[in-house]
């Protein structure tokens, strides 16, 4: 057991700790990987069985790289037999191992979030809903939100403070669209992300058979970044756990950032209150980053109230102080910052992929951009359009996934004319009205035209039946030979292949390059499998529909420098760290300063950013930024400020192409003191929100606090404005111009505005 000996005291204690309810609080850079990995290798050790263990995480490929360690440590075929991967991914294969008792299909789909949007924006227009109010992607996290709370389309339905919310918000059919969307989603046999979790509770709560089953199946459970879990993960695992108690959680309140995903950092604040006789262990020291960078990391983090208390620190060197970097505006910002890499790639021959630039926002993103390309520095922005999302890509799984499940809609959609075969749209939208009309899925309308009459032209209905032929000759090989060839074949006699052949355009060739990698992508997946196993195409699709950005990295991004939001950051590191836009309503956002509970959110944002650095990190924000078609005047974030002066090196606009380094130690002091000064002093002319005297009353509430025409006030929905024009005497309704929205009308009876000084 000598891997054993690598590990610090309280990493030891954490992986020895075998049995019972344990968390184990890491912090940033504190090898919380390594512990799990060794934690379950050690238990294997002991004498407990692999198939015993089950381990979630949050990326396929956290799951792998903890698979390939722990198969280092107790060998290859020990290490298969752990149940481990992401919830989605493991929960998917029970869901489908048991779908008749949720009346599915073992081949069900899995909806993507374009899948998702696609079926929303059709039922939005079958119901002759205005998208503009009924906007998709609002609908869309509507609906996940109301599953990760366990809510389905009935109950949302006679929820009435639910329909009285969406009532307020000008939304009040959105239940008819959570509705049908639920039925037509249950109809085409497909589930998406948030069904995977919501039915796996479902199951697990409707079928007590199924639920005994994996409690003594799953005797150890073992659960990865824990703060960012939601309701219905939390469920799941505490149903699974109840048996045996034998549940590890690891993760770090203070890098719960995904709440606007559903996560709750209550799940792990309150974990000492699900398990009475829990033990805690608390890996404080941090492998990753300098000193400099772990103190001003704890400065910030300790303004928080709501959270665990620990310690982090290092025995790593001190480190450069951070710099801060003032700009007039975000182009210079975008120039300043490249420029700074240029040089320190050439002085300390760092590689591009050293280098990361984390915004609140990818909108920030196109400064730094056209920077990058000026000086012809290669760069890659993280979670940008998928490789899986590209047109053609989801074309072949189009056909690859109506293969596998004939009830797809959107599939069938998708490629019922592509290649152009003669189904034009009068076709299928008379497809769709029969299939609506009788309750049936497409598919079963162009396969039975008799049953389903549709007055479609015979010319058509040929080509509808050459069309299910097709798909179903596909069908009949989908077991019978492995992933690649079937996948090989669709791609060639399905017409795709061709088509992007002969289009020579530029484009047209990166496409076909594009289906080609595909290709080599699935031949790779089917051997990967052991001697005497064949992987189906169906296995590689439910592995690709399981994806995240985290999963995807390719050889030809391996150096290039990162562009990526602070969220996509989280489990990563780079030498050199660049935190950009650090300015007052952009980071902390607006939309997060009227709750303590937001603006905490916000600071443990910095924190992940700040600790993504190894060896130096350096902020930066500008004076003024375009935003919404205006120049807006911006202040420097409050969490600059929040940092213990000593760790902050404040560079002036000559020191932005020295480093400054040439100023001494006491004259730097003294200047980061006097420059903090300058920079904050602004934000003292604003009144505190919660001493300010809120308008209440109309009239009343604008003669107290004598409101006129250029009056500054601040909104907590719409941030900072001017009033423009006053209506009424006293006043009534007041016209605010706000840089962020424009021209807004309000009540000043119910408007919720601070004067400021």
């Amino acid at each position: 057991m000598n891997y054993l000996s690598t590990l610090n005291p309280e990493q030891l204690a954490a992986v020895e700790n075998t049995e019972g309810a344990t968390m184990v609080i890491a912090g940033a850079g504190s090898g919380k990987t390594r512990v799990l990995t060794y934690r379950i290798a050690h238990m294997i050790e002991k004498g407990v069985d692999s198939f015993n263990i089950l381990a979630l995480t949050f990326t396929n490929k956290a799951a792998k790289e903890m698979k390939d360690r722990i198969a280092s440590i107790i060998g290859q075929s020990e290490a298969k037999n752990i149940s481990m991967g992401t919830f989605h991914s493991v929960f998917a294969r029970i869901l489908r191992f048991h779908s008749d008792k949720l009346g599915y299909p073992s081949n069900f789909t899995i909806y993507d979030t374009q899948d998702s949007r696609s079926l929303i924006r059709t039922i939005i227009r079958e119901l002759k809903l205005d998208d503009k109010i009924y906007k998709p992607a609002l609908v869309g996290s509507r609906i996940s939100s109301a599953k990760n709370n366990l809510i389905s389309a009935a109950a949302y339905e006679a929820n009435t403070d639910i329909i009285s919310e969406d009532r307020l918000s000008g939304k009040p059919r959105l239940f008819e669209i959570f509705r049908a969307y639920e039925k037509r989603c249950f109809k085409a046999g497909a589930m998406d992300f948030d069904d995977l979790l919501y039915k796996t509770n479902v199951l697990l709560r409707d079928h007590a058979d199924v639920l005994h089953y994996y409690q003594h199946k799953f005797k150890y459970i073992l659960v990865d970044e824990y703060q960012d879990t939601n309701y219905s993960q939390y469920l799941i695992v505490k149903k699974l756990a109840a048996a045996y108690n034998n549940i590890c959680v690891v993760g770090d309140d203070a890098q719960s950032i995904y709440s606007f995903r559903g996560a709750n950092i209550e799940n792990i604040l309150n974990f000492k209150n699900d398990y009475k006789d829990h033990k805690v262990f608390k890996l404080e020291q941090n492998y990753r980053s300098t000193k400099v960078i772990v103190n001003a990391a704890n400065s910030v983090i300790e303004k928080n109230t709501n959270q665990i208390q620990k310690t982090v620190w290092t025995d790593n060197t001190d480190g450069n102080k951070i710099k801060v970097i003032r700009t007039l505006t975000d182009n210079e910002e975008g120039k300043t910052i490249t420029n700074q890499i240029f040089d320190t790639k050439q002085n300390e021959q760092a590689a591009n992929s050293d280098f990361a630039i984390l915004y609140r926002t990818n909108a920030q993103s196109r400064s730094f951009e056209e920077s990058l390309r000026k000086l012809n520095l290669p760069y890659k922005i993280y979670g940008g359009l998928s490789f899986y999302q590209r047109k053609e890509i989801k074309d072949l799984l189009g056909y690859f996934r109506l293969t596998a499940n004939h009830q797809d809609e959107e599939a069938l959609k998708r490629i019922i004319n592509y290649p152009k075969r003669g189904i034009g749209n009068t076709t299928v939208e008379k497809i769709i009205v029969a299939a609506s009309e009788h309750d049936v899925s497409m598919w079963e309308v162009i396969t039975q035209p008799g049953k389903y009459p549709t007055d479609i032209p015979s010319g058509a209905k040929s080509k509808l039946n050459a069309f299910v032929s097709t798909i179903k000759g596909y069908a009949i090989l989908l077991e019978k030979i492995d992933g690649f060839e079937l996948a090989e074949q669709i791609a060639k006699s399905s017409g795709i292949l061709k088509e992007l052949y002969d289009d020579k355009s530029p484009e047209g060739v990166s496409r076909h390059e594009n289906i080609q990698a595909l290709l080599a992508g699935i031949k790779e997946f089917t051997e990967t499998v052991g001697e005497g196993e064949t992987a189906y195409l169906s296995d590689f699709m439910v592995d690709v529909a399981l994806l995240t950005d985290a999963d995807q990295d390719k050889e030809e991004d391996k150096d290039k420098i990162t562009l990526m939001t602070i969220h996509a950051s989280k489990g990563l590191e780079f030498p050199y760290v660049y935190i950009v836009g650090l300015e007052e309503n952009l980071f902390p956002s607006q939309m997060a300063l009227s709750s303590r509970t937001d603006l905490e959110e916000e600071r443990r944002l910095f924190y992940v950013a700040l600790t993504r650095a190894e060896k130096q990190a350096t902020l930066s924000y500008a004076t003024s930024r375009f935003k919404w078609g205006n120049i807006v005047t911006s202040e420097p974030s409050r969490f600059i400020e929040e940092i213990d002066p000593k760790h902050l090196e404040i560079l002036n606009n000559k020191s932005n192409q020295s480093g400054g380094r040439s100023m001494n130690q006491v004259n730097l002091e003294k200047k980061i003191n006097q420059t903090k000064e300058s920079l904050f002093s602004s934000r003292r002319h604003l009144r505190p929100v919660s001493k300010a005297k809120p308008m209440t009353s109309g009239g009343t509430a604008a003669s107290e606090l004598n409101l006129k025409v250029g009056n500054n006030v601040v909104h907590e929905k719409f941030g900072k404005g001017k009033v423009i024009g006053l209506e009424g005497t006293p006043p009534v309704k007041a016209t605010v111009f706000f840089p962020q929205v424009g021209n807004k009308q309000l009540l000043l009876k119910f408007a919720k505005l601070d004067l400021l000084d």
